[in-house]
């Protein structure tokens, strides 16, 4: 089986599992999705979702988060860890977007990229799950379970996106990162995956079933 056919099948599979594949942080619009999605570094996202309901009915428009007192926001969002630094990227990620970009999240990579705390695997979500470009997300599920999967024999975050958009259908590839996470948190976890109960074992490269 090529990575290709193994890909493909992983996502009907998945489909299967997981028909509503939807990102799990709350968000009315573009930037306060920005916004969860920075908040979510390194924090579960229940606990972002928690906390930006209070967040977000006070700031409402991105000029408020422009001129933000950032004391406030640390405050708002102190339970996230890294609130400083996360209150500093919030309040530069808003004026970048202001100043540069016309007060539009940027819907490509590159200028994604050049907002504050605003890495790949974010940019790859925003441009994927606002805009419907092709995006794959790289977070720590995806690394366990594309190499799992002898989809990827690589931990580089970047060398991973790039080896799984040249075999991912490019409209399949936000719905199927989002079900990765939804598949790593309920079966494939990295301590104790339940490889006896996983639906995914007919092409695992873990398992050693039909490499």
């Amino acid at each position: 089986m090529t990575k290709k056919e193994r890909v493909l099948k992983a996502i009907e599979i998945l489909k299967a599992l997981y028909p509503d594949a939807l990102c799990s942080l709350n968000a009315s619009n573009p930037f306060e999705l920005l916004v969860a999605v920075r908040l979510s570094a390194q924090c579960t996202d229940a606990r972002v979702n928690m906390v930006t309901p209070a967040l977000f009915e006070k700031y409402k428009t991105l000029d408020d988060y422009c001129n933000a007192d950032i004391k406030d926001i640390e405050n708002l969002i102190h339970s996230c860890g890294f609130y400083k630094s996360k209150a500093e990227s919030i309040i530069g990620m808003a004026q970048l977007i202001r100043d540069k970009f016309g007060g539009r999240v940027p819907d490509n990579i590159d200028d994604l990229i050049t907002l504050p705390g605003v890495g790949r695997k974010t940019a790859n979500l925003i441009v994927g799950d606002v805009y419907g470009k092709e995006s794959i997300v790289v977070d720590t599920h995806m690394i366990r379970i594309s190499n799992r999967l002898g989809l990827v024999n690589n931990k580089d975050p970047k060398k991973i996106e790039f080896a799984l958009k040249k075999i991912v259908p490019a409209d399949e590839g936000a719905d199927f990162c989002h079900r990765i996470v939804l598949f790593g948190r309920d079966t494939c976890s990295a301590r104790k995956p339940l490889c006896d109960q996983c639906k995914l074992s007919e092409i695992c490269k873990k398992t050693g079933v039909k490499q």
